[in-house]
């Protein structure tokens, strides 16, 4: 699913897309490279906050420990 995002600090507006109806996750503006953080259910956008690198890269470090114990299938 495609959605469109405007970024807060730049206004431009982006696509994103994802797979799941439910997101919540990174968001990096294409435009003025601004990190955000994203709350998206079936298609709208429901937050958007300002995220640093440290903050990303604490997020993906839980990511991948949820990887890791997640069952397949």
């Amino acid at each position: 699913m495609l959605t469109k995002i405007k970024c807060p600090k730049c206004n431009i507006e982006g696509t994103f897309s994802i797979s799941d109806p439910v997101f919540d996750g990174p968001y990096k503006c294409w435009k003025c490279k601004e990190l955000f953080h994203i709350r998206m259910e079936h298609g709208a956008l429901k937050g958007i906050e300002a995220m640093s690198g440290e903050e990303l890269a604490k997020f993906e470090q839980v990511e991948a420990i949820k990887n890791k114990f997640r069952r397949p299938g």
